[in-house]
């Protein structure tokens, strides 16, 4: 098997997850956390891509599988995937998603499971496939859910999963790059024709990188984010922008500052989208006893989802009744009025009083290294829940990947 773009690769990757069935021996998976935010996304695709490209993997025609985790009606929540896979000439429908594995249902124990961007498999992978994970890049908690005799088993602090999958991949990719010109690339999408031309297998290397670099951007606000961005950080988009600079192609019209201004254009464009796209667009769920969690992350402030809905609580309350869980959280974080970041953070006990207690508690342990205020925008309640209340967060610096971990204590009790 000769080496191919990575639009191509997906293509591939999803024909052999449909002839799943057929193939002996145990199959590889990569997959990112129930948010399906860019850094999941890319760092699962770019992993994958990587780990296939290998002189070793193309000989054997073996493949790791991308999975992207979330519905396939879901991608259309997320403008600004679109406007990252645009770089790399893929449309989302190429994406192998939830829907994918659902209806070729592979067999726990012919599959191998690696995680990017969480530590833990949740949600409806975890139910079949949780035993199968074997190995874990991610810049979140540890969990201790992953054995630690995993390889790799990077956990490590950054302000972007993709940059420690960008830094662990490195050697692999370089190989991969200088050998290209001797084992041939596929020229162009359709045709088999053999090619030692280096535009073809340069213009790759950087759509994929263009990938992680998107992600990164995002994630550390252009590496701007003091509380965010690390060395790893600045490795990896050193060393992404040097992959799409040396592409003729592409490394011509490259723009880190109009790349991140496309992207974050993209991600704040919430016109399209109801109150419960918004509550599902960025959106995470843990399991604490038999209390469950969720956390939807918006960009836009609680004022602006009340005047597009007019009962957010009452979103919330249907949103939580849908997914079955406790405790709602809805963490905002947008520009004010005076050009200031801001965070705001509503919080919603929808069952019993057990679910209200874990919501009481978090206030009482978090409330002031959150630096919590009671906000002056209301909630309007959609009817009766045992708990709803709403703050402007002093501590901007908290996001999701800080609240959810005190959130989740809070629930144990």
């Amino acid at each position: 098997m000769s080496r191919m773009s990575v639009r191509t690769f997906l293509v591939h990757a999803k024909k052999r997850l449909n002839q799943l069935h057929s193939i002996n021996g145990t199959t590889s998976f990569v997959v990112g956390n129930e948010s399906a935010d860019l850094d999941s996304i890319s760092s699962s695709i770019v992993y994958a891509y990587i780990q296939s490209s290998t002189v070793e993997a193309r000989k054997s025609n073996s493949f790791t599988i991308p999975v992207t985790n979330i519905p396939a009606a879901d991608l259309s929540l997320r403008p600004e995937l679109t406007a990252l896979l645009r770089h790399a000439y893929i449309q989302p429908e190429e994406l192998i998603t939830l829907n994918d594995i659902s209806r070729v249902s592979p067999s726990p124990e012919t599959t191998s499971w690696f995680l990017v961007d969480h530590n833990a498999l949740t949600g409806v992978l975890a139910q079949s496939f949780a035993p199968q994970v074997n190995a874990v890049i991610d810049h979140h908690d540890d969990e201790n859910v992953v054995a630690k005799i995993a390889q790799p088993r990077i956990l490590a602090s950054s302000g972007s999963c993709a940059s420690l999958v960008v830094n662990h991949l490195r050697p692999t990719w370089d190989i991969i790059s200088s050998s290209s010109s001797n084992v041939g690339a596929a020229l162009g999408q359709t045709s088999y024709h053999i090619t030692d031309d280096f535009a073809f297998t340069s213009t790759w290397d950087a759509q994929v990188a263009y990938l992680a670099l998107g992600a990164i951007l995002i994630d550390t606000q252009n590496l701007t984010s003091e509380d965010k961005v690390t060395e790893h950080d600045r490795q990896a988009v050193k060393y992404l922008e040097a992959r799409i600079n040396a592409s003729p192609r592409l490394g011509k019209g490259h723009d880190r500052d109009r790349l991140f201004r496309e992207l974050t254009e993209a991600k704040t464009n919430l016109d399209d989208l109801n109150v419960r796209d918004c509550l599902r667009k960025d959106y995470k769920e843990w399991t604490e006893g038999d209390l469950k969690l969720g956390i939807s992350s918006i960009v836009k402030s609680v004022d602006w989802l009340e005047k597009r809905e007019g009962d957010l609580a009452g979103a919330m309350k249907e949103w939580s009744l849908e997914r079955g869980v406790g405790v709602l959280a809805v963490m905002t974080a947008f520009t004010d009025k005076e050009g200031e970041f801001a965070r705001e953070l509503v919080l919603m006990a929808v069952e019993d009083a057990k679910a209200a207690d874990a919501a009481k508690r978090f206030v009482e342990q978090s409330s002031e290294e959150l630096r919590l205020k009671e906000s002056e925008v209301e909630v309007k309640s959609g009817g009766h829940v045992p708990y709803l209340r709403q703050w402007t967060q002093g501590d901007g610096t908290s996001s999701r990947k800080q609240v959810g971990p005190l959130l989740r204590e809070a629930m144990r009790g």
